[in-house]
């Protein structure tokens, strides 16, 4: 990894301190507990500028490259911090990217407002989940307004976030490639409602189906161009497959700190844990996955900041990092024994929470699929 500006160094001292101060490990094991949003997270990180690194100064934000952005998520992934707290402000920049300027200032007002929240994802329905073409919600025009119908599950935040960008089909247009188009629905119109679903871990980050019933929309609520929905959002697959890979590699470096602090602690057979050679073993193949997971990132990071072609390294990313980084989790959760399997432990939540990178953003298989065809095509 390059060596860090001064630039960089400061905002991750900041951080640490910033999340020492007003976040403390107390304050995530209570939200967590509750299984709340943590609304208090992301005020303090938005109020001091986190949330909005990387979105251009003329909207309000912090230039910021996608290596820096990287530190920052990585950062606060080995402070323990649950990824609810950043995911909605993320969705921002398909709006920065496709959106009107109208669209762009009210992005911005509501990361203000809210503090954070900005958009849930509406993409994922019962029977269209990695095939995006299976998609069934419709958009209909009628009387100059267009009309929403259908149903949408799994999607995280939709009752916290005040909008959400819906992925919506146009059954009049026979190309299924052309008929996906994103919408900008405010989540308190008529027609709207949602049912919580309960899951396994995140649970910072509540998760919902959403029903669409004769929702009213305007034209201007469309997001970029009628048709391009999906193209639209895979533009900012690559990033954000970083992103999420780097919060992760964040976990899982908390979570092996955990381990050896532990492994010299706890003493059994009148010896530390840690001078034992399977353990020594676990911690030894931990410490390499984990080298080779902040490798992987920093290295795609860097290919995207210098414009070079990040297809294969982004899902490359993606598989092993959502892999590996689970597999770090685990061995600390081995090495902790008793502890480390109770909810007073950080690693079990961390636990719980890692699971989710392998199905949401793309599945394994899915990486897999996109994996093989373009390695084998650059061998044809």
């Amino acid at each position: 990894m390059k060596k860090l500006t001064e630039e960089q160094e400061l905002m991750l001292e900041n951080l640490r301190e910033v999340m020492k101060r007003e976040c403390p490990e107390s304050y995530l094991n209570e939200v967590e507990r509750k299984q709340e949003y943590p609304y208090k997270l992301a005020k303090v990180l938005y109020g001091n500028g986190f949330l909005t690194m990387g979105i251009p100064e003329e909207y309000g934000g912090t230039p910021a490259d996608t290596f820096t952005l990287c530190l920052f998520y990585e950062e606060l992934g080995k402070l323990g911090a649950p990824w609810s707290a950043v995911m909605s402000a993320l969705t921002v920049g398909d709006v920065l990217l496709f959106g009107s300027e109208k669209q762009k200032w009210l992005s911005m007002e509501m990361l203000k407002k809210h503090e954070g929240l900005c958009y849930s994802l509406g993409i994922t329905e019962p029977g269209a989940g990695s095939d995006d073409n299976a998609i069934a919600t419709t958009y209909t025009r009628r009387n100059g307004k267009v009309y929403l119908n259908g149903h949408k599950c799994f999607i995280t935040l939709a009752a916290e976030a005040p909008y959400m960008l819906c992925f919506a089909k146009n059954p009049e247009e026979p190309n299924p490639k052309k008929a996906i188009t994103m919408w900008m629905v405010d989540m308190k119109a008529k027609g709207v409602t949602t049912a919580h679903m309960e899951k396994i871990g995140s649970r910072c980050a509540p998760l919902y189906e959403v029903y669409l019933e004769d929702v009213e929309l305007e034209e201007e609520d469309i997001i970029g161009k009628e048709g391009e929905g999906f193209m639209n959002l895979m533009k900012n697959f690559e990033a954000e497959r970083v992103l999420g890979a780097v919060g992760a590699l964040g976990w899982a470096e908390a979570a092996y700190a955990d381990a050896c602090t532990y492994a010299n602690q706890r003493v059994q057979f009148g010896k530390p844990i840690g001078s034992f050679q399977l353990i020594q073993k676990r911690v030894t193949e931990m410490a390499i996955r984990i080298e080779n997971m902040r490798n992987l990132v920093y290295n795609t990071a860097e290919d995207i900041d210098a414009g070079r072609p990040a297809q294969i390294s982004s899902a490359l990313c993606k598989y092993y990092v959502a892999i590996a980084s689970g597999e770090v989790i685990d061995s600390a959760m081995q090495v902790l024994g008793g502890i480390g399997y109770t909810c007073d432990h950080r690693v079990s939540r961390l636990w719980r929470d890692v699971r989710s990178l392998r199905i949401g953003g793309g599945t394994d298989e899915v990486m897999i699929h996109i994996l093989g065809r373009a390695i084998l095509k650059k061998y044809r």
